[in-house]
């Protein structure tokens, strides 16, 4: 009963707001779709949207068709890439989901060799998630989710890809630059630079300055992972990065490295998958690449 196109109506819709921004978008002309809108509503039984001014309101209905189409639609567009993919002769589409911003990171120094070593796979990288890259994975958006937190679900495996210590970087001019260990009193006094992801997500905060009941005098977000560093480098700010991360970059920028803590703060790398994909050979062979990066990243 429910179409493709109907799918595609209300997700136009909801993104626009507006009668004539969802036929804009659609293609269709504002008669065209309202005639749709009404015949779909008739053939349901139930109305799906109201007007609100100038503006469309979804009910209820609408609501619930529009979850369905959240979750449907992008399987649908990653079931056609695939199926282009087999008419061109390659073997199919790996999906793969970054959680994390050292994850895009890790990424980049693994896809180059992988594509080299199966260019018959095509890749698809998703960075932003309706919901969580979890929900992503479980809903069959992705294939495969790089992420550091390791959640415990039924349906979904992890493989360990890669284990690292986290470190303090600041500029070589800075007050820290010649201590060898960081503790959290240090830390507390400065402000520190973050990707942009809940403070509890972070595990310097987490697992370092929270277990001594401390946090950093500023925190500060900050997108991109260049600007940064050249915060740290112009003393602007602190920053934590895995050490394998940290060796790359602090050669092109006057930074300096220090320990965190007596034992160092260790984080791993997984790759989520769902149990039964966990044969596929282009999911093992990429884990293998993986892995075999973790143990020799380039310096």
């Amino acid at each position: 009963m429910i179409e493709h196109s109907h799918l595609r109506i209300i997700q136009a819709l909801h993104r626009n707001g507006t009668l004539t921004g969802a036929a804009n978008a659609l293609c269709l002309s504002q008669s065209a779709l309202s005639h749709q809108i009404g015949y779909l509503e008739k053939k349901l039984g139930v109305t799906l949207w109201k007007k609100d001014g100038r503006t469309l309101r979804l009910t209820q209905a609408g609501k619930l068709l529009l979850e369905t189409a959240e979750q449907v639609l992008p399987v649908l567009a990653q079931t056609e890439k695939t199926l282009i993919a087999y008419r061109e002769g390659r073997q199919g589409i790996l999906r793969i989901g970054v959680e994390c911003y050292p994850c895009f990171e890790w990424l980049t120094g693994v896809i180059g060799q992988f594509m080299r070593q199966l260019p018959e796979i095509d890749i698809d990288i998703v960075q932003k998630f309706q919901f969580t890259g979890l929900e992503g994975l479980l809903n069959y958006h992705i294939d495969v989710l790089l992420t550091p937190d390791w959640i415990k679900k039924d349906t979904i495996v992890y493989e360990e890809l890669a284990s690292y210590r986290l470190v303090l970087l600041v500029a070589a001019d800075h007050p820290l630059s010649g201590i060898k260990q960081l503790t959290p009193e240090l830390l507390s006094k400065e402000t520190l630079l973050t990707f942009p992801v809940p403070s509890e997500r972070l595990d310097i905060i987490a697992h370092f300055l929270a277990p001594a009941h401390l946090e950093p005098e500023k925190l500060k977000p900050v997108e991109s992972l260049d600007i940064m560093l050249q915060m740290t480098a112009l003393n602007r700010g602190v920053c934590v990065l895995p050490e394998w991360l940290a060796d790359i970059r602090i050669q092109r920028l006057p930074l300096k490295k220090i320990g965190i803590g007596n034992d160092g703060l260790l984080q791993k790398l997984y790759l989520a998958l769902r149990a039964t994909d966990q044969t596929v050979p282009y999911i093992r062979h990429f884990i293998a690449a993986g892995q075999q990066w973790a143990n020799h990243p380039p310096v």
